[in-house]
């Protein structure tokens, strides 16, 4: 039953991978020289949803759903900032949308660290990884934004 609650809160944080079919978009702009390939894309993110999931999972073994008001909020709001990066990016072709979203996405994950952190210490710093990376991407998306403008 663990296994099936841990995959229950991990499997939706792909559903917006489903919707990048072609990252050539992404490939064609004008990119800064720190700019990852591809690949690292599809390395770092799942790793990261791996470890939002733990944190999450974690909190929610030592809580009750209903105790989780302001938590459940802030979670649900990054997650749905995280899945629509791919729309406003990829799907819109917008480096301003993406850029916009990736601070939007930024906001929330500090948010999200900052509820967990109230509940649990040990569950926070599985998202310390997340936070530097959501750094790292609004510093990518800006300068992407203003490259290809």
């Amino acid at each position: 039953m663990k296994i099936i609650k841990f995959l229950l809160l991990l499997l939706p944080w792909f559903i917006s991978t489903l919707l990048i079919k072609d990252t050539s978009f992404y490939q064609n702009l004008n990119l800064p020289f720190f700019a990852p390939p591809a690949i690292i894309f599809i390395i770092v993110w799942p790793l990261l949803y791996l470890f939002i999931t733990i944190s999450t999972y974690k909190i929610y073994n030592n809580f009750k759903v209903s105790e989780l008001k302001s938590y459940n909020i802030s979670l649900i709001i990054n997650y749905l900032f995280n899945q629509l990066f791919p729309i406003s990016f990829f799907v819109l072709k917008s480096p301003f949308l993406g850029f916009v979203n990736t601070l939007l996405v930024l906001i929330s994950s500090l948010l999200l660290y900052d509820e967990t952190k109230k509940l649990n210490l040990k569950s926070s710093k599985w998202l310390i990884p997340y936070l530097i990376w959501n750094i790292f991407a609004l510093i990518l998306s800006l300068t992407v934004y203003f490259m290809n403008f």
